[in-house]
Order: structure tokens, then sequence, then C-alpha cells
């Protein structure tokens, strides 16, 4: 119930700015900014990613590259596009927190002011990293950008379905946290800190979902997100089944490993300090997926036609019409040119397929990092 009325509270709010035009920070004048890359093997991709980012830097700014136990020839690309590049090899600690964690070593001796976070997959708006730099600075608080996956040309209903899920989980749920006045998840790329917060956080691990991990800390340190909309980072999906199956079960089943393991106690100190941003992140982190919220609410709908106590099923059926609700309406205000409303409700279906996905969360949890395969 509970994750179903904070999903409902966020498509509502976020339908009151959904025609709102945000208007990017106009400014030539800022503070230099290091745009940290983690990579690994990523040859194929990331020349899109460096000069969509070179473009926005200044002779102050610098883009360093962690080429992390890359066996291709990512490093060799970065230094062609006149990026910084260090180079790691651990193959005992793999994951991108490790990588970001010995990029952040190698800027302890000169340290720049903000440290902006981006994939080497992604691709940033024009003036993107000016307005994530002076907000940050602003505001004296991490910021996230609006980061959207779009699916592969000629989308299967598969692809639009988790297209439509994507903008409903990092678009229309923060912006209606936003307009709230309450903070955000962080999404693991488009992501800028104060050098000041980002230092005194331990990256060093192999963390599935080191992105949500690294907001449950900041929030610790009184320093939750903040979500920018007026800047975009994109990416695409894996082009392959088995590639999206193995960033599908990372993403899903580290975010369910997080519910379970830091969401009650990021509750009880929430409590316990009085912190409402703190609050607010914890009431975000624990509504799931959307596949798995609809799964549990069908259950619980068809499990409540067996009691012949009323209430049960007016209760079961009041959660299945607000979640439908949400869904609705996050669908007409930001989806409709995603998936139309005929193929939104084969959603169900796609829901009841990834049943394996959740039963191995249990007996065959993934919890090492994987990366995800390009094409």
């Amino acid at each position: 119930m509970i994750p179903i009325i904070i999903l409902l509270i966020q498509v509502l709010a976020a339908t009151f700015s959904a025609k709102s035009k945000f208007e990017l920070v106009d400014s030539t004048a800022r503070s230099p900014v290091t745009v940290l890359m983690p990579a690994h093997n990523e040859s194929l991709v990331i020349a899109n990613s460096i000069q969509s980012v070179m473009s926005q830097l200044g002779e102050q700014d610098q883009l360093l590259v962690v080429a992390d136990n890359c066996t291709d020839d990512t490093a060799a690309i970065a230094r062609s596009l006149s990026a910084v590049v260090i180079e790691r090899n651990n193959l005992q600690e793999r994951g991108k927190g490790y990588a970001l964690d010995f990029g952040l070593q190698h800027l302890k001796n000169s340290p720049p002011q903000v440290v902006l976070i981006l994939d080497a997959d992604c691709v940033v708006s024009a003036n993107a990293v000016q307005s994530l730099v002076t907000t940050c600075i602003s505001q004296r608080r991490p910021m996230q950008a609006l980061y959207l996956m779009h699916s592969q040309p000629h989308p299967s209903l598969k692809e639009r379905i988790a297209e439509f899920a994507w903008i409903v989980k990092n678009k229309v749920r923060p912006l209606g946290f936003k307009l709230l006045g309450l903070p955000c998840q962080l999404m693991g790329t488009g992501m800028a800190f104060l050098w000041e917060d980002i230092c005194k956080i331990n990256l060093a691990s192999g963390h599935i979902v080191e992105d949500m991990k690294l907001g449950i800390d900041l929030a610790r340190l009184n320093k939750a997100p903040i979500f920018l909309p007026e800047a975009l980072v994109t990416s695409i999906f894996p082009p392959t089944q088995e590639a999206a199956n193995i960033q599908r079960a990372r993403w899903e089943h580290g975010h369910l490993s997080v519910i379970l393991n830091e969401a009650p106690r990021l509750f009880f100190e929430a409590i316990k300090h009085r912190n409402g941003q703190m609050f607010g992140l914890a009431c975000d982190l624990i509504v799931p997926p959307l596949a798995i919220l609809t799964l549990l609410t069908s259950c619980v709908f068809i499990l409540s036609l067996f009691f012949y106590e009323n209430w049960v099923r007016m209760f079961s059926t009041s959660l299945l019409i607000a979640l439908s609700v949400a869904i609705l309406l996050a669908w007409s205000f930001f989806g409709r040119e995603i998936i139309s409303f005929k193929q939104l409700c084969y959603a169900p279906i796609y829901a009841l397929v990834k049943i394996p996905l959740y039963i191995k969360f249990f007996f065959n949890r993934q919890v090492d990092w994987i990366r995800s395969k390009r094409d």
C-alpha cells in the first residue's frame, strides 16, 4: 500500500509540472569542473560521449577517463580525443565503484571544486555541464541530471514497455518529488558533486547499484541529491536480449537488495534525526520497479477474492485502481510518444515474463557487477 501511495503522489505532482519549460542556466563564468568517466571496454561508444562533453569544457576544466581493466583500445581512443586517461588493472576488485574511487584518488593532489560523473556510453545535451556545475555550487548539494535511455531503432513491444518504465522511474517520479521539495535517487550518470562532499564517501566497492548506495550515504551527510531536469543525459538500451537481461538483473536485484538492507535503517535515522530530506529519499527508495509492484498488487487482488470479508476485497481493489491510475496518468502526460495505449495494455504480460528474474533474487541473486555487452 505504501509504495503505491508514494508512486501516486509522485505522478500526481509530476503532472502539475508536465507542461513546465525548464531553462538551462546561462552563465559564461563558472568554477572549474572535472568530468570523471569510468570506462570498461567502451571503444564502440566512448568517442560520442567524449565529444559531447568536450564541446562544453573550458581551458580550466578536464575530462578524466578511468580505463578500468580494459582489453580493447578504449584508452587510446580517449587520449586521441584530448582526454586525460589513467589506467587501472585489478581483476580482483571489479566494478564501477572501484573505478570511480581510483579516479578520485588521482584527483586528491589537485582537487577540482566540482566533480561530474558521466558514463562512457552517455551523451550530454548542450549546456548540461554548465547547468549542473552552476546549480551544484549555488545549492551546495549533489545534482542529478535527467537520465533517459532510448530503445534501439524499430523497438519491440517489450522494449517500448521497458522504455516507458524507465521514464516513470527516472523522470516522472523524481520530477514529482522535486515539485514537493524532496530529493531524488542518484541514477549513475549525469551526477555533479562538490569535492568536499564526494571525497567523504567510500566508493571502493563492487556494489551492483553503487549509485543508489552513494545517494544514501550522501543523505546521511545531509546532502541528499537534487533533481535537475534542465540537464539531459541520454544513452541507448543494449541491442541484444542477453545484454538487456544482464543489465536488468543487475539493476533490479540491486534495487531490491537496497530496499531490504538500507531502507529500514534510513527510515529509522530520518525519524531519529528529524531529517525530512532523508525521509523523502527513503520513501522514494521503497518504491520497487513497476513490474514487481504490478505483480504484487495483482497477487493481493487475486488472493482477496477468496476472502468473505468485503473490506479485504475493497482494500485490494483500491490498491489495484490506485496503481492503474498512477500508470495511466504517467502514460498520458509522459509516455504517449513511447508507447500506445493498446501496447501499454500488454504490460501485465511483460510483468509475468519477469517472474523468473524475481525468483532468482531469492535463490540465485546477482551480487557481482557484470558489464552489459555492447554491439
